[in-house]
């Protein structure tokens, strides 16, 4: 593959580098306040906040993944790409209001002004192992092998070492708004090149899109699968995704906390919508290029490497190297933004709650100070996950574990206003063990849900938790309530005296009717 990646590919991808880190320090002379390093002085419009989390969202796996899924088994897993869409516009209608009204600076310190410090603590905690051991040190472990697919001869704990230290860097130095910034960038590359690619393979073909379907097998353009699918059983779909998607983008600080950077309401929920729009261009740009390729070369074996094929056959110099950088774009806004958000919360949910008469300049130096600490963390676990390839691919269900109780005592919560402290405590805690539980029975062949299905049946036990903990305690105080739970005219908080096509509601229902088009089409 080697021989295509000319001495041009090779500088555009040194120029991307290059101006990533200009940014990074240019802002960084900007950057005083904790505001301003965490949330980039609350000064983000809707476009920023919509390719940002466009941008952080789709990794380099991401990429190599929906292609190669495509290739081998079938476009069912993309929906998790296109029907984002909907806890998008779950999070505009209730969720942004909320927090942006509330003045947090972390998710998990809504639940300590919705319930207590215990669930903030127990959620904080869970979101920055994960973030860093999982997100982040994946992150970097996926984008070097993508980069050994292109160049061979690179070596794991180098390559890995580097990525981070080049994300960690920028986003030490200039905070959220150097993140919000460079992805900002990585999006358009990352949508422009794959969209090359994709219209030269469509050439390829014709445009004849009905060649592509009648050369796949007969499922391979469903995204509704029998039971016994092993990658998305139809009911998976229905219990299980939803909930996912609404952990993913109303509760994860590693993608909120460019919302909460919101000038205000109005841009935060244009940007959301944003998102969801942007969120249906993978669908076009990586899924199909995917099941082109098995018409145009069906003897790929693996499918990670059907991607990397495409790149390095089919494109000419030049856009070799801006695809490149795409994908590398795609690795960065991966690992800055976990980086980024993983800090906030050790500086906001631990450090400043136990020091009096904390300075902005203390909290600044913490927030650097942890960022660097967690790159070198990643770096040094990435390399490690070579060793355990299974456990790793297990990890991925952990999130099915960790998110049932933490969907309810948020999607809940904040309409069933008796709920209170215990009730959410008790939630993360028995709703959490619960779940180690069936994923250990699981793997031991002795519980047979697919884990998709199992967080459906988790939400239902972890509401059961909160509501029966919630009503044999204390209701909450009127400070946990008021404010902090939805109430009449939620959905228009913000958007008052705008005229009708300035307002979300109206994109955010040709949003949902082009979901719905597309799962027609794809049924």
């Amino acid at each position: 593959m080697t021989s295509n990646i000319s001495n041009i590919d090779i500088a555009i991808v040194i120029g991307y580098f290059l101006l990533v880190l200009a940014i990074g320090f240019f802002i960084a002379r900007k950057t005083k306040t904790g505001d301003d390093l965490f949330l980039g002085g609350r000064s983000f419009g809707w476009g920023l906040i919509g390719l940002s989390l466009f941008a952080s969202n789709i990794s380099s796996s991401t990429i190599i993944g929906l292609s190669g899924a495509a290739y081998t088994t079938g476009i069912a897993t993309s929906v998790y790409e296109w029907m984002s869409g909907i806890p998008l516009i779950i999070a505009a209608l209730i969720f942004v209001p909320l927090y942006l009204r509330s003045r947090i600076t972390t998710i998990p310190e809504f639940l300590e002004k919705r319930f207590d410090r215990r669930s903030q603590l127990f959620f904080s905690g869970i979101t920055i192992f994960s973030t860093i051991m999982i997100e982040t040190a994946g992150a970097l472990y996926a984008g070097t092998l993508v980069l050994q697919a292109f160049f061979p001869g690179l070596i794991m704990w180098q390559t890995a070492l580097v990525l981070a230290l080049i994300a960690g860097i920028y986003t030490a130095s200039g905070g959220l708004k150097a993140v919000v910034y460079t992805d900002a960038i990585q999006a358009v590359i990352l949508i422009f090149g794959c969209s090359i690619l994709t219209f030269i393979l469509f050439q390829k073909v014709d445009f004849d899109l009905a060649r592509v379907v009648a050369a796949a097998p007969p499922e391979h353009f469903s995204v509704v699968r029998p039971m016994e699918d092993s990658s998305l059983p139809w009911l998976g779909l229905l219990v299980g995704v939803p909930f996912l998607g609404f952990w993913y983008w109303s509760t994860n600080q590693y993608i909120v906390q460019r919302v909460l950077g919101g000038k205000d309401i109005r841009h935060a929920r244009w940007g959301v919508i944003l998102a969801g729009f942007l969120k249906i261009i993978p669908l076009g740009v990586m899924v199909i290029p995917g099941a082109i390729a098995l018409t145009l070369y069906p003897n790929i074996e693996n499918g990670d490497a059907v991607f990397p094929f495409l790149v390095t056959n089919v494109l000419p110099v030049g856009l070799v190297g801006l695809v490149l950088a795409g994908l590398i774009s795609a690795i960065m806004s991966s690992v800055d933004s976990a980086l980024n958000s993983s800090s906030t919360l050790v500086v906001y949910d631990f450090i400043i709650p136990n020091k009096e008469n904390i300075t902005n300049d203390q909290i600044v130096k913490y927030g650097r100070v942890t960022t660097v600490v967690f790159m070198i963390l990643a770096a040094l676990w990435a390399p490690q996950i070579a060793n355990f390839t299974g456990l790793w691919d297990y990890l991925q269900q952990m999130f099915s574990i960790i998110v049932p109780p933490i969907v309810v005592i948020f999607l809940v919560g904040v309409f069933f206003k008796r709920g209170n402290g215990h009730g959410a405590f008790w939630t993360l805690v028995l709703g959490t063990a619960i779940g180690v539980l069936l994923f250990i029975l699981g793997e031991m062949d002795m519980w047979p849900l697919h884990f998709t299905v199992n967080v459906g049946f988790m939400v239902l036990v972890s509401t059961i938790i909160f509501i029966s903990v919630s009503l044999m305690t204390a209701p909450p105080s009127k400070s946990q309530v008021e404010g902090l739970t939805y109430r009449k005219g939620l959905v228009m908080d913000g958007m008052e005296g705008y005229p009708w096509y300035q307002d979300y509601r109206l994109y955010m229902v040709i949003l949902v009717v082009l979901i719905l088009w597309i799962l027609r089409i794809l049924w």
